[in-house]
């Protein structure tokens, strides 16, 4: 397929992180971009602002007539998140129109440029926007396809006509980061994850293996030193904030609720907080200094870099009051994110709000969710989002409450959440996960305000 001749594309699942990038870069093209999604959010509001046209009922006659055969000129895609049984994505299927998975559309892409991709099944989107930024920053001109919303560009894709690099995202999920060949990959971790895919850890670190064979011959390897002994590429550099490395942080402090740390022989300054997201700054630093960018303009970088919306994401921050929004949706992220919160306010009541993410994620992580959110003083669990799947008879948020040690916890329902939060008048709250617990952050945010206002005056 010849990328240029395309002139319209139709997505299937338009509304998802990866995709909604993808739809952006046709659109600018100059391509028409039509798409499907299950529910309207504050990104498909986005896209239908910026052209693309949009709907979300589930319905074959909504597909525009352009694209119910065959045409040089047009593109189905669909996110494997797409059930099986959805009634347009089997209308394209039976009648035999060509289809194609993002992943693939991205690796195609990705072919004319030089590559560098973050794998991992955490930290990735904090680390390629924050490449993405810090190349930018260092006048290395790059385009970037983003798992997440870059508060330094307000988006999920970053444009550049001058660019021969780009940065992209990924994703080990069914298996869509094999699509690309990268010239550069740094891979952050890899914990079991998306065991629905891959049935178990060895099968999944087989697959990033897979992935490391796919870097160009003269290319890098990036990753942490205990990375290193399970993936194996001949040209392979090491970082970390905890082990001797090829970069490295030490001396890692906080002053005024943000951290300094001195990564080879440079004092860096990041203005976002979280440990994790020291160690993500050091992967980021290696890939500027191997893009041959300079130290000084490198911290300068790192030091304006804002953050990845629900990463960290500060919605109140004040004496008596902090809310913290995160995406994090599995155990080791859970565990990261509490600590940094604990570290930061250690005087501080942590009171987090967790909505575990898949049926299939919550049986196979029991165990590892109690134990990192016991690390809350009080938690408050909500109903497992379903995303993709259907119920698993047994498994309910109900085990994970029952496993935690917390001093105080409680399963609330949404209808429930904000006058149940309001009430507890927390000191620190934390609202974690990948469903759609981010409906709530608004809706939070401004009774949590209401309720200081109220108590100051």
């Amino acid at each position: 397929m010849k990328l240029e001749q395309i002139h319209r594309v139709y997505f299937l699942g338009v509304g998802g992180i990866g995709m909604s990038a993808l739809a952006r870069f046709f659109l600018a093209q100059g391509c028409k971009v039509y798409g499907y999604d299950k529910t309207p959010t504050f990104l498909t509001q986005q896209l239908q602002n910026e052209g693309i046209v949009i709907h979300f009922d589930e319905d074959v006659n909504k597909i525009p007539n352009e694209f119910k055969s065959n045409n040089e000129n047009s593109l189905v895609v669909y996110t494997p998140a797409i059930p099986k049984e959805h009634k347009e994505l089997q209308y394209f299927r039976n009648n035999n129109i060509d289809l194609l998975k993002r992943s693939e559309v991205l690796g195609l892409i990705t072919k004319s440029y030089f590559t560098i991709a973050i794998a991992g099944t955490h930290g990735k989107t904090t680390t390629s926007t924050m490449v993405a930024h810090v190349l930018t920053s260092c006048g290395i001109d790059c385009i970037a396809f983003l798992g997440g919303i870059s508060l330094n560009f307000n988006s999920n894709l970053i444009l550049n006509e001058k660019a021969k690099v780009v940065v992209v995202e990924a994703d080990e999920f069914d298996r869509s980061f094999l699509t690309l060949k990268p010239n550069i990959a740094l891979v952050t971790s890899i914990d079991a994850d998306h065991l629905d895919i891959y049935g178990n850890h060895d099968e999944m670190r087989k697959s990033y293996q897979e992935f490391v064979n796919k870097i160009e011959d003269k290319g890098i390897l990036i990753t942490k030193p205990t990375i290193q002994q399970q993936l194996h590429f001949e040209n392979t550099k090491t970082y970390s904030i905890n082990e001797k490395a090829d970069y490295q942080a030490q001396s890692i402090q906080v002053q005024n609720g943000k951290y300094v740390a001195n990564i080879n022989s440079n004092e860096v300054y990041l203005s976002f907080p979280g440990i994790h997201n020291v160690e993500n700054a050091v992967g980021a630093y290696a890939i500027a200094k191997e893009m041959g960018a300079d130290d000084e303009e490198i911290k300068k970088a790192l030091a304006s870099f804002q953050g990845v919306k629900r990463r960290f994401e500060y919605h109140i921050n004040q004496p008596n009051l902090v809310y913290i929004d995160d995406y994090a949706h599995h155990p080791e992220e859970l565990k990261f994110c509490i600590q940094s919160i604990k570290e930061l306010y250690p005087d501080k009541k942590i009171t987090g709000i967790f909505q575990p993410h898949l049926y299939s994620r919550t049986r196979d992580f029991i165990d590892g969710f109690a134990e990192s959110l016991s690390l809350l003083d009080d938690l408050i669990l909500m109903d497992i989002y379903p995303a993709r799947e259907l119920p698993i008879p047994g498994i309910t948020s109900q085990l994970i409450l029952e496993k935690s040690t917390c001093q105080t916890k409680s399963l609330i329902s949404k209808q429930d959440l904000v006058e149940s939060v309001v009430s507890k008048k927390p000191d620190v709250l934390l609202t974690l996960g990948a469903g759609d617990i981010d409906a709530f952050v608004d809706p939070l945010t401004k009774a949590l305000l209401a309720l200081t206002n109220t108590t100051s005056n």
